[in-house]
């Protein structure tokens, strides 16, 4: 079974420009449809008729991730050359996106007799801001101004307000039949014999004070084919082409890794390119189109085994924006990393504090995780010390900042009026509650922040060791391991047997059972002799879905399975955590998280996985329900299925040492994995494993093995398993 995810929308994208129709292919304004770039919906209204009557869908559908075609019919109708019956012609819309929309218009009249009929199309614009969209509440600020010029067939309507400028243009082209405007309407007057064809494109070029995106001069078929050489093919076969292959017998694996390769292309910011191969993530679409920390700094840590070109970018565009001074309005403070930064006209006169804004506890953690992480893939072709301020930076807000109250744990409280009060991965203003599902109250204090402080002194500690700053590496390990014990101490729940999700304001440990604690496994700051507590809750009944572990315990009041964190499944909570079972040991029970994440995938059409679905239990004849407004494509969504792969091949980098270890387990689901092109440094490493021995008794008791053969370069391919930071064997180093 295939399921669709959320409503029945179509939606088609290219970097920062995307179209949401319903599956007529027509935009509802009082909805979350329409034609949108930077934040602005240039797009608000489109209709398309016949003699003043809808057509009739046969079937409609995403072909590409930038394509979409529709199918109609005509319902019965009397024009000006007689009745026409139903279904006598057949109407085709076919639009791609690249920076604009091409749409190509095609009939054929199926029928024995000769029509004469109106063909309208109805456009309207109301440039409004996607916040606003989102809400429900339009404000019109300024006048719309509507021109038609007839020599050009042209439909030219802009919206200004001071300085913020907008404008969409419509022009038909290719068309052989004269087109007039009316009342809102585009009309063509069309009059076809039996078994002929009309054909007409549309262009739609949106542009805005600095830019002006222009529609692919290529129709659909053209434009879809893959040996057209157009600006998005060219860029979409660069990505895929650099990217790492995947091939295993397991054609579902092999169906969804592939998608995610094209959907993660699909989520790149082309306004934000650094280099042909350097580049920057946008979080999803349609509510996220933009540039963010969290989710394009975890997107590139999942990128990690597939291509460091997000990595790159993502490190440079948000060095470049960290903030530089104190801001109540944006949440920010000196050395922090940004959490969002949005280009809509809200933004742009600060009615909202995105532009940029600042409310994140864990990005400049993250940021450094990201940075060490690039620095072990890249090795010398990495310039990390290019970025020795920034993170200098992002090492004092941890400590000035993060800490806001000075007791050594990292927590979070809003102090803008128009703040995100949930400043961490769940960041939806109900996911932080009590066991008896009560809301705590900020200043919140959330495990893994602590967890991510923790690894980012730890990783910082071995580039300062690298840069020959020895002092300042003891000083982050020491720091790292005064946390840990911290840690233990305040969070750890002996009567529950987990860590707490969070400190309330009073710094009382909240012993709810959620998803949070594996991320603490991810990070290393969990000792190794509680892992398996924390491994083993993760997957009790109440936690473990059968198609992921839950954001939240089923048991607890707030549960709610269809809520965005309140007992949903993320594919990137799943991967991280997965992750973390991986350096505990844990080899069999993340290869248990990736089949269940990987099987609810499966049911997803074209193998999209999406950004959240519905925690309801898995029980048989039951699928994978989907969270209404998910996003889809979704860069951390995508990026969990490499993360997964990562988890179960065992793969670490040490590329400034020449070197990648491999740990690998394979379930019986997966017995052969092969991955080629695998950059390292300057190496390029094919590496194949497979299982070998009986596992009828036990699925996970055979020997996994493995070969690699470098194609390039010098690496050297060792056997090594993880290790958590805050094992035993640490206290050596100081």
């Amino acid at each position: 079974m295939r399921i669709s995810v959320g409503p029945p929308y179509l939606t088609i994208n290219h970097g920062s420009t995307f179209l949401v129709t319903d599956l007529d292919g027509e935009i509802d304004s009082n909805s979350l449809q329409g034609l949108f770039t930077d934040d602005t919906r240039f797009l608000s209204h489109y209709g398309c008729y016949i003699d003043g009557h809808s057509w009739i869908r046969l079937m409609s559908t995403a072909t590409r991730y930038y394509a979409a075609r529709i199918s109609l019919i005509n319902p019965e109708l009397s024009s000006r050359s007689g009745k026409i019956p139903k279904g006598s012609l057949s109407l085709t819309i076919s639009r791609t996106v690249e920076q604009g929309i091409h749409e190509d218009l095609d009939l054929t009249n199926n029928s024995l007799q000769a029509v004469s009929f109106n063909l309208e199309i109805e456009l309207r614009s109301d440039f409004a801001d996607l916040f606003e969209v989102q809400s429900g509440q339009v404000v019109r600020r300024e006048q719309i101004e509507t021109h038609w010029d007839r020599d050009n067939s042209e439909l030219r309507t802009r919206y200004q307000n001071q300085d913020f400028y907008r404008c969409l243009v419509y022009q038909v082209r290719n068309c052989p039949t004269p087109a007039k405007y009316a009342n809102g309407h585009i009309t063509f007057a069309i009059q076809l014999q039996p078994g002929e064809s009309w054909h007409a494109c549309g262009y739609y070029t949106l542009s805005d004070n600095q830019h002006e995106r222009q529609p692919v001069d290529l129709c659909y078929l053209e434009a879809i084919a893959p040996d057209v050489d157009t600006e998005l093919q060219q860029r979409q076969r660069l990505w895929q082409d650099s990217a790492t292959a995947m091939t295993t017998p397991n054609e579902d694996v092999k169906r969804l890794y592939r998608q995610s390769i094209e959907d993660m292309g699909a989520m790149r910011l082309y306004d934000y390119d650094l280099a042909p191969d350097v580049w920057i993530p946008a979080a999803g679409v349609p509510k996220y189109v933009a540039l963010f920390g969290r989710d394009s700094l975890i997107a590139s840590l999942q990128n990690a085994i597939v291509h460091p070109g997000f990595a790159e970018g993502t490190l440079k565009k948000l060095g470049e924006l960290q903030a530089k001074e104190y801001d109540d309005w944006r949440d920010a403070e000196p050395g922090k990393i940004l959490h969002e930064l949005r280009q809509g006209e809200l933004a742009y006169f600060n009615k909202i504090p995105r532009s940029p804004y600042y409310g994140a506890a864990d990005t400049t953690s993250l940021y450094l995780i990201a940075l060490h992480e690039t620095w072990k893939w890249l090795g010398d072709k990495f310039k990390i010390a290019d970025y020795r301020e920034i993170a200098e930076n992002c090492l004092n807000w941890i400590d000035q900042y993060g800490d806001l109250d000075g007791d050594g744990f990292q927590e979070f409280k809003a102090r803008s009026e128009d703040g995100i009060e949930n400043q961490c991965w769940k960041d939806s203003g109900d996911s932080i509650v009590y066991p008896d599902g009560t809301q705590v109250k900020a200043p919140k204090t959330v495990c893994e922040l602590q967890g991510y402080a923790f690894d980012a002194w730890m990783r910082m500690a071995e580039v300062f060791q690298a840069w020959g700053d020895r002092d300042r590496a003891t000083q982050l390990r020491h720091k790292a391991m005064k946390l840990h014990q911290q840690f233990e101490q305040k969070f750890w729940c002996e009567d529950i047997g987990f860590y707490a999700f969070t400190l309330d304001p009073d710094k009382q440990p909240v012993p709810t059972i959620a998803s949070n604690p594996g991320h603490c496994l991810w990070s290393g700051i969990v000792s190794p002799e509680r892992a398996e507590q924390v491994v083993k809750r993760l997957l009790e009944p109440d936690m473990w879905s059968g198609w992921g572990i839950r954001t939240l315990s089923a048991k607890n009041p707030a549960f709610n399975p269809h809520a965005y964190h309140l007992g949903s499944v993320w594919p990137n909570d799943n991967s991280l955590i997965a992750l973390g079972f991986k350096r505990y040991g844990f080899a069999q029970e993340a290869a248990a998280i990736a089949h269940d994440i990987f099987e609810a995938a499966n049911h997803f059409a074209c193998y999209r996985i999406p950004e959240v679905y519905a925690g309801t239990q898995r029980h048989l004849g039951t699928f994978p329900v989907p969270y209404r407004e998910a996003n889809i494509p979704q860069a951390w969504a995508a990026g969990s299925v490499f993360q997964l792969l990562q988890a179960i091949a065992g793969l670490q980098a040490d590329a400034p040492n020449h070197c990648l270890y491999v740990d690998p387990v394979l379930p019986e689901w997966l017995g052969e994995l092969k991955l080629c092109n695998l950059e390292i440094g300057d190496a390029i490493v094919d590496l194949q494993f497979w299982r070998e021995g009986d596992s009828r008794s036990d699925p996970y008791g055979n020997r996994t093995c493995w070969d690699a053969e470098v194609q390039q370069g010098e690496i050297e391919v060792r056997a090594k398993a993880w290790q958590p930071w805050a094992s035993t064997t640490l206290a050596s180093t100081f």
